[in-house]
């Protein structure tokens, strides 16, 4: 089997215990030398600074490659394109742009009255500027707000089109779920690379109102697997396994590159990646 390679998701700290814990975490994983990692936006940009901050802050001290997320929610194009070129200069060369989730308790996504309409419009403006490597999600299962999935697939390749160079997908529990959307996307003609995203299941209870959130689908062999490891105390055991299995499907079936949700928690992510032969490289272990 190949070594695949690997990324990482971190999110931006909003407390001194959660910056200790995203250094751990960047320390934890920073010696498997990731292509690159990415920082994330909260909803309706609530952590715009905090990312900007982390993602210097990493690029500064770390020396890896880090991709900054930058969404269209809550600011003006102008505004929008001002952090973009504050990451540029705080060496930032990858942006994940994204349309972002609404603030929490509004109803969905409004544009700002001066700001881009969609992450189409986004992705383009960056294109403009050939500042950054640009990637963007996927949906291997529709997206709760698309008509339809194939309208999220041409919806892809919109984005693709207007310039972004690799697409992330959202994080599904079975092979066959990015297999049979790969399958679609190449139909449709699309060429770039689909990176699969991978959630190693810390906490299933969490990790089960997320994918309802957010429209993945919940086999019913998986949570009948977790109620028994629940049950016998082996619930790290399990998404240990589980996690590990389903990359392991992934790479036999093609897939090279694969992206982890580490929700800032660097265990299950590193084991399993060690068990698919991603091993640390001695000259990053000194990360700060």
């Amino acid at each position: 089997m190949a070594t695949p390679r690997v990324s990482f998701e971190f999110f931006p700290p909003k407390s001194l215990e959660a910056s200790f814990r995203l250094w751990d975490t960047v320390h934890a994983l920073a010696p498997l030398a990731p292509r690159f990692v990415s920082v994330t936006y909260g909803a309706g940009g609530t952590t715009r600074e905090l990312t900007r901050e982390a993602v210097s802050t990493l690029h500064k001290a770390t020396g890896l490659n880090v991709a900054a997320h930058l969404t269209c929610v809550d600011a003006s194009r102008a505004e929008t394109l001002e952090i973009a070129d504050q990451f540029h200069a705080a060496g930032v060369r990858e942006i994940v742009a994204l349309r972002g989730d609404a603030p929490k308790g509004s109803d969905g996504f409004t544009p700002h009255p001066e700001g881009f309409a969609n992450s189409c419009e986004l992705i383009a403006a960056l294109a403009d500027t050939d500042k950054f490597t640009i990637r963007v999600g996927a949906y291997p299962e529709k997206h709760p707000e698309a008509a339809s999935a194939q309208a999220d697939i041409d919806w892809l390749k919109r984005k693709l089109d207007a310039g972004a160079s690799e697409a992330i997908t959202q994080f599904f529990f079975e092979a066959g779920t990015f297999f049979r959307f790969r399958d679609a996307c190449a139909a449709a003609g699309i060429t770039a690379p689909i990176i699969p995203g991978i959630l190693p299941i810390e906490n299933w209870a969490g990790a089960r109102r997320f994918a309802q959130a957010c429209g993945t689908s919940v086999p019913a062999w998986l949570d009948e697997a977790f109620d028994k490891a629940l049950r016998d105390d082996s619930h790290d055991l399990l998404a240990t396994a589980l996690c590990t299995e389903l990359c392991r499907e992934l790479i036999e079936g093609g897939v090279e590159d694969l992206h982890f949700y580490t929700l800032n928690r660097p265990e299950l992510t590193r084991n399993v990646c060690q068990a698919l032969g991603v091993t640390p490289k001695p000259a990053l272990n000194d990360v700060a």
